[in-house]
């Protein structure tokens, strides 16, 4: 998937399963996300309802510091708990995945990348929410400042891949976006390709 593609961009595999929005209901308005109420029209013709959340998308990065990935540790509300996770965040209004991902980087981990490349996009949770996510691998990583948001506090460092597992199997790695930069790195490291 292009990571500059848009919902609105992607055609669906399967037109006759489309449901038809008949009217929206904003509920919410927040500086991350948004929630509405949908009233569609199932392909059988009756109507259903709908609550979705609306994102801007974000970037996440696979920073490989040769043989290490770069990770961070931060409380997570929602989970009630920290979480080590890649350096990621939400995209700002017009910007390019590419340039959220550099500056996500440099943000967290003060890192900088000479090579970034777009691995994939993806969608969180479908059913309920646009939210994507452009996964970028960042390489040739050199160090620098961080530049953490003021209501941001975390813990930088580099963990190998028995190290990644070995967090997945405590579940201090439990989101999905770093669990699949983590498969993703791990097939890299065995085949050359992603």
């Amino acid at each position: 998937m292009n990571p500059t593609n848009s919902t609105n961009q992607i055609h669906p595999a399967n037109p006759k399963l489309d449901e038809k929005t008949i009217s929206t209901q904003p509920i919410f308005e927040g500086k991350v996300i948004s929630l509405q109420v949908d009233t569609v029209k199932l392909p059988n013709g009756q109507n259903a309802t709908r609550e979705i959340i609306r994102h801007p998308g974000a970037v996440a990065v696979l920073a490989l510091n040769g043989d290490r990935m770069l990770v961070v540790d931060q409380y997570r509300q929602a989970m009630g708990r920290t979480e080590v996770e890649i350096p990621a965040g939400k995209l700002d209004p017009g910007e390019e995945p590419e340039a959220a991902a550099a500056r996500e980087l440099r943000e967290e981990t003060g890192y900088v990348a000479k090579s970034l490349r777009h691995l994939r996009s993806f969608y969180t949770s479908p059913g309920f929410a646009d939210e994507i996510i452009h996964l970028y691998i960042a390489e040739e990583l050199e160090s620098g400042d961080m530049a953490l948001d003021e209501d941001e506090f975390l813990e930088v460092s580099e963990i190998t891949i028995e190290e990644a597992y070995q967090l997945m199997d405590e579940n201090r790695i439990s989101d999905a976006k770093t669990m699949m930069a983590v498969y993703a790195w791990d097939l890299y490291r065995t085949t050359g390709r992603f």
